[in-house]
């Protein structure tokens, strides 16, 4: 797990390691996560630059008794939005991981998606769900993505959120679809974070045949 401090990352160890999963949590400063793991035997912090090459290789390589991981979650973004630095950091892991025949699940952007409205009108032109102030943020998805689909040796997942990601609670219900944004039955692209990382988790378990996905919260079971 790249980028295992933040928001999204620290739901992704928390809901991989009750699984029962091995994780490592990559990040730079490794003890700034927002949920604390101190003792729990399946999850390894370890402090890694995302924008070095040769730490994220070596991290990588020696994660797993096998050498490799089975898969490799990102989930790095900056405020103010820094594109050149997100896509660097999206190329050198699946550089990387490539090398080592692992897959990568991107956690992404919303605006990379189409408008359920729309097709042919991207999430971060349509002011409905991006204000102008997120366009930037939106539009570094949209670079992110488009990294992923030139990269012809890497095996990745592009994970779009809904309009509206926060913390909330984790109730397991989720919709999935493919690369246009989802709304529930009330109208609104919104999911918590803990339900963000249910989904990605669950692909990690059981993949899927799409390299770009996105999820929405399920107000009924």
């Amino acid at each position: 797990m790249l980028g295992a401090t933040g928001m999204v990352g620290s739901r992704v160890i928390a809901e991989a390691a009750a699984r029962g999963h091995r994780v490592l949590a990559l990040s730079r400063k490794p003890g700034d996560a927002e949920k604390p793991r101190d003792g729990d035997p399946n999850v390894t912090p370890l402090a890694v630059d995302a924008s070095d090459p040769d730490a994220v290789r070596e991290a990588l390589s020696t994660s797993a008794p096998t050498g490799a991981p089975d898969a490799v979650v990102l989930s790095v973004r900056t405020f103010p939005p820094d594109s050149e630095f997100l896509v660097d950091a999206t190329r050198t892991l699946l550089d990387a991981a490539a090398r080592l025949g692992t897959r990568v699940l991107v956690v992404g952007g919303a605006g990379a998606l189409r408008s359920p409205e729309d097709p042919d009108l991207p999430v971060a032109d349509n002011r409905a769900y991006v204000p102008a102030e997120y366009r930037a943020v939106a539009l570094a998805g949209i670079a992110q993505l488009r990294t992923c689909r030139a990269h012809a040796d890497a095996a990745w997942v592009y994970l779009s959120p809904p309009a509206l990601l926060e913390p909330g609670e984790r109730t397991g219900r989720y919709r999935r679809g493919t690369d246009t944004l989802l709304t529930d039955s009330d109208g609104r692209s919104w999911i918590s974070a803990e339900d963000l990382a249910v989904a990605l988790v669950d692909e990690v378990e059981t993949p899927g045949t799409e390299r770009h996905i996105t999820v929405v919260h399920r107000t009924s079971t």
